[in-house]
């Protein structure tokens, strides 16, 4: 029986092959990813006095902008607008020192820094005043929620459909393979929608995180998301011919996604090689979009960065999964 195990496993190279990597890719993983430690804090410093406090600052604190005009309101929207994780309004006495609460773990370090610095200062912790915890995860769990649904279950039940042979007979029908894929994903996106509204209203509901911003362009975010994770279900399915390797492709796409997209470690934390690992997950971008919109009331012009590379990834994947599908399905010469 031992024997017989071993030949079938080395037959079955996708799952020898994890068996293998998995463990070595989440080694490297958490090596270098598992990290709240934040060796720099993106700085604004507006005021008269921007330039005699920009050079006094610690090292912690990178200046990314400087601008003498800007005071008072205008300091604020810098936060709001995430163009810094710190802005230091120098027209006030004392200085005033804006946090973006909703950027937990760089405020966090800031706020350490600042006091333990001599310079007397005004702290104020914007859009998540207490830094609480569970208002940074909240809108991040309405992402990860979503993408389960979208790659996990839809590639098992496409699998689960190829296996029981219905898949197979809609290639006699007149559909060509994007109207196929439209009808198969229409219940997933529906049912993750449903998800994804019903885990906000708790959220906001049982740990009182804001909603502060546009339900419109909260929406378009979700919507450019769900098409994303529905998208990597159905190319999964497609490279899948049982629930078992579908479940693997899902779990290999999907642990990155929890790790390296500053869901659980802050990106700011990582090794640049990694970082630029979180920077090509769709789940990255939608947790940008969430708590930028639920804390910050972030305005549509300065989210267009995630909505863009969430609709190019979109586009992409969903044309590969109908690629993909045509080659399954072999549809009488339709495109």
């Amino acid at each position: 029986m031992i024997l017989k195990e071993l030949r079938e496993l080395r037959r079955d190279r996708r799952t020898l092959a994890m068996l293998v990597l998995m463990p070595v890719g989440m080694l490297v993983i958490f090596g270098y990813a598992a990290n709240f430690t934040i060796s720099h804090v993106t700085t604004a410093v507006v005021g008269p006095h921007a330039a005699v406090v920009q050079d006094a600052l610690p090292e912690l604190f990178e200046v990314v902008r400087t601008e003498p005009g800007t005071s008072g309101a205008g300091a604020q929207d810098l936060v709001r607008d995430n163009v810094a994780d710190v802005v230091l309004d120098t027209s006030t006495t004392p200085a005033t020192a804006y946090l973006d609460g909703s950027s937990l773990f760089a405020a966090q370090t800031a706020r350490a820094a600042l006091a333990r610095s001599t310079t007397p200062l005004d702290v104020q912790v914007l859009y998540n005043p207490d830094l609480t915890t569970s208002w940074v995860m909240v809108p991040a769990l309405v992402g990860l929620v979503m993408a389960f649904i979208g790659t996990i279950i839809t590639s098992i039940g496409l699998v689960r459909e190829r296996a029981a042979g219905t898949l197979a007979q809609l290639s006699v029908m007149p559909l060509r393979p994007v109207d196929v894929i439209v009808g198969k994903i229409a219940p997933y996106f529906a049912v993750g929608a449903l998800d994804m509204t019903l885990i906000t209203v708790l959220g906001v509901t049982l740990f009182g995180v804001p909603f502060r911003g546009s339900v419109a362009v909260f929406a378009l975010g979700a919507l450019l998301f769900l098409l994303v994770v529905l998208g990597l279900g159905v190319l999964i399915s497609t490279v899948s011919s049982t629930q078992a390797q579908a479940i693997q492709g899902a779990i290999m796409v999907m642990l990155p996604q929890v790790l390296l997209s500053g869901f659980i470690f802050p990106l700011p934390a990582m090794a640049a090689g990694i970082r630029w690992i979180g920077y090509c997950l769709p789940l990255t971008y939608f947790v940008q979009i969430s708590q930028g919109i639920m804390l910050r009331a972030a305005p549509l012009h300065t989210l267009w960065l995630p909505l863009g590379v969430l609709a190019a990834m979109a586009a992409v994947v969903l044309t590969a999964s109908v690629l993909r599908f045509r080659r399954d399905l072999a549809p009488q010469g339709q495109a």
